[in-house]
């Protein structure tokens, strides 16, 4: 009797203490500049965008620019407690009279922003909480988009979720988060980000990930049936000044 309570006690503890996913709604937003204005945006984001997000409920996860940043654009990263929420945060935040007057300041010299792209994503189960870590010396980001082929969206994240993630632990990869977007027809992508030492330390990683034997006989198990993967996009970025994530 006290065997089992003991067992008991030991599951109930296994169940509290379990990783729960990251329920909230999450959004990628680029912003394309127009020329010669990303700096012009980054100072609105620095001193009042970010602190105006805050006030209305929005958290603030990441900002990016692109190593190669021939378009111009920042890359950042929020995180709602709903969709709904979001809704309703975006519709209080235009209409706040703070940023209104920092826009309309901001742009006295020329417009900023010539087109916003929005994308919608759920945390995936093996998401590694999110941490803020300002303190870390810079690193270099890399957000990868991983398109399925046809209904094999489920056996990729299989695969992640039981070893890659792992195997890029291993070879000195530091995962920071995973998505599942939301489409509104077809399905969804994996999109994720992980960081590196410097980009040549990134490329490093991957040239010794991809030659792993480990890696080489999950992934011919995997694709015993057909490849997984269709397309495989890599961003390489690195954290604003004022990221909360670097």
């Amino acid at each position: 009797m006290k065997k089992l309570l003991t067992l008991l006690l030991l599951s109930f503890s296994l169940i509290t203490f379990a990783k729960k996913p990251d329920s909230r709604y999450f959004e990628l937003r680029i912003y394309y500049c127009h020329p010669g204005r990303l700096d012009a945006l980054l100072n609105r984001f620095r001193n009042h965008t970010t602190k105006i997000f805050e006030k209305h409920g929005m958290t603030n996860v990441g900002y990016w620019i692109p190593n190669k940043n021939d378009q111009n654009a920042l890359y950042y990263i929020m995180a709602y407690p709903s969709q709904a929420a979001r809704d309703s945060s975006w519709k209080h935040f235009s209409a706040d009279p703070e940023w209104k007057e920092v826009a309309k300041k901001s742009e006295e010299t020329g417009k900023i922003v010539a087109r916003v792209t929005s994308i919608f994503m759920n945390a995936t189960d093996f998401s590694p909480k999110i941490k803020k870590n300002i303190k870390s010396p810079d690193r270099t980001f890399e957000m990868r988009t991983y398109t399925a082929t046809p209904d094999k969206i489920e056996n990729v994240l299989a695969r992640f979720r039981n070893h890659t993630t792992k195997l890029f632990e291993k070879h000195g990869m530091t995962n920071i988060a995973y998505f599942r977007t939301i489409e509104k027809e077809g399905q969804s992508k994996l999109l994720y980000l992980l960081a590196h030492k410097s980009e040549e330390a990134g490329k490093a990683s991957f040239d010794a990930f991809r030659n792993d034997p480990e890696w080489i006989k999950v992934r011919d198990e995997s694709e015993k049936n057909g490849k997984i993967v269709e397309k495989v996009e890599s961003i390489l970025m690195s954290p604003t000044d004022f990221s909360t994530i670097k």
